[in-house]
């Protein structure tokens, strides 16, 4: 693998034109029959696009397998190399070597389960300042604690 790493083209200034794209993509989402039984789908699609930017450390518009190493890492679960590109994958159907934003979204939407998602969803529950609690509430939380 003898691809040159691709310098990112300067800060968080030029994300204009990739949220840009983005957006269209998730117009796309939106009117998209398939997803119209989504519940709060433009919310998600928006977190999704925030994600994905994240992820997307060149702003190409695609996710490269050094992007999502960094972003396991980020999140404080490494995986090895084969791993992901076994992650990457399971997201592209394998067709490709870099996940892009549609494939991001029909993953995350898709009834189809896949590290990348459990990840990601993993992660939103953990950043999520205030879950709601299914069931009696427990005595002593943890997280209650001062």
């Amino acid at each position: 693998e003898m691809a040159a790493p691709r310098r990112p083209s300067g800060g968080g200034l030029r994300r204009a034109p990739q949220d840009g794209r983005l957006e269209e993509i998730n117009k796309e989402f939106l009117c998209d029959p398939k997803f119209s039984d989504e519940e709060d789908l433009e919310e998600k699609l928006a977190v999704f696009k925030e994600k994905y930017m994240e992820f997307d450390l060149n702003n190409q518009g695609e996710i490269d397998l050094m992007s999502v190493k960094r972003m396991m890492e980020k999140m404080g679960a490494p995986k090895t190399h084969l791993e992901l590109k076994k992650m990457i994958s399971e997201v592209t159907g394998g067709v490709s070597e870099t996940i892009s934003y549609q494939d991001f979204v029909n993953v995350m939407l898709g009834k189809r389960s896949a590290v990348l998602k459990l990840v990601m969803m993993f992660e939103g529950k953990a950043n999520e300042s205030n879950p709601k609690p299914s069931g009696p509430p427990p005595e002593r939380d943890i997280a209650s604690l001062p």
